[in-house]
């Protein structure tokens, strides 16, 4: 008779523990949902209307909705395009190396070579006191250095070393490259610095016990434990490079040229599907080379 009392009770508790579970399983969606919404708004949405407008139809005045390829065509079929994603990825390069090997011998010293925590942040702090300025400032403040008249031919003027101003220090190439390693080599510095310090100690103790060098210990133990760190600053470096036009057009005076400086002057024309398609062609470029750098070096550690 009691088995038969309880059995109501029984049917009766095992829907409600199916209610339970079942709202406990959405529960992860719910608490994900307001960040979904903002990436989807902000992020996903304006890439989505990039990509639609990338294929209309424009003229002089106006955009006309369409569904049109001329647009990709004339961005792979032109010979101009392609050198300036050349000369684009040139850029990337020379910058990305340098400031890998700025930031990471910068990120060695404030890891292994300061002993207190305290003067560690102190230094690391120095280090990003030009972001108090807007990069604008910060990159024509080399204009008064490198200038026909600037400091730096000033001086090699006044102690003999060159008989006249070197042209080439400002408005080149070299004003460029040297602008982006000064503005970006901080967010190499970061990543590879926060890797260095996790690294356990005990682990080059034990290198160096076992008769290894400082370069055997640098070389087998600290650089392949900082990739994580060095992938994520070249991440950093290089997408901010391939989408940097103000301070290629500034320092190179207008005589070179780069992927996001032909947006910018594409919608200066009110050329704006023009300019959305190399919006989409240099997105795929980039995520590629992120995609690639993601297949070298496992960076889910580090986040």
């Amino acid at each position: 008779m009691t088995a038969v009392l309880e059995r109501p009770g029984m049917i009766a508790a095992k829907p409600a523990r199916r209610r339970l579970f079942s709202v406990a399983r959405f529960v992860p969606y719910l608490q994900a949902a307001p960040l979904a919404l903002i990436l989807g708004a902000f992020l996903l949405l304006p890439i989505l209307m990039i990509a639609v407008v990338s294929f209309w139809d424009y003229d002089f005045a106006a955009m006309y909705p369409d569904f049109l390829t001329i647009n990709y065509a004339d961005t792979l079929g032109s010979w101009v395009t392609w050198k300036t994603y050349l000369n684009t990825l040139k850029y990337a390069g020379i910058v990305w190396a340098l400031t890998l090997f700025v930031g990471f011998w910068v990120a060695y010293f404030l890891a292994f070579h300061i002993r207190t925590t305290a003067m560690q942040m102190v230094l690391f702090l120095v280090c990003t006191v030009p972001f108090l300025t807007s990069n604008i400032i910060r990159m024509i403040s080399w204009i008064p250095v490198l200038g026909r008249n600037g400091l730096v031919n000033s001086t090699l003027v006044e102690i003999g070393l060159i008989p006249k101003p070197i042209e080439w220090l400002l408005y080149s190439e070299f004003a460029v490259v040297l602008a982006m390693v000064h503005l970006y080599t901080l967010f190499m510095v970061t990543p590879i610095f926060n890797t260095l310090m996790r690294i356990d100690k005990s682990l080059i103790e034990a290198a160096r016990d076992a008769g290894a060098s400082g370069w055997q210990v640098l070389w087998n133990v600290v650089i392949p434990l900082a990739k994580p760190g060095m992938a994520i600053g070249t991440i950093f470096v290089v997408t901010l490079v391939m989408a940097d036009f103000s301070t290629v057009q500034v320092m190179s005076g207008g005589q070179s040229a780069s992927v996001a400086l032909m947006m910018k002057n594409q919608m200066s024309l009110l050329q704006y599907p023009a300019a959305a398609a190399n919006a989409v062609v240099l997105l795929v470029l980039v995520l590629l080379m992120v995609a690639g750098i993601l297949r070298i070096v496992d960076i889910r550690k580090e986040l």
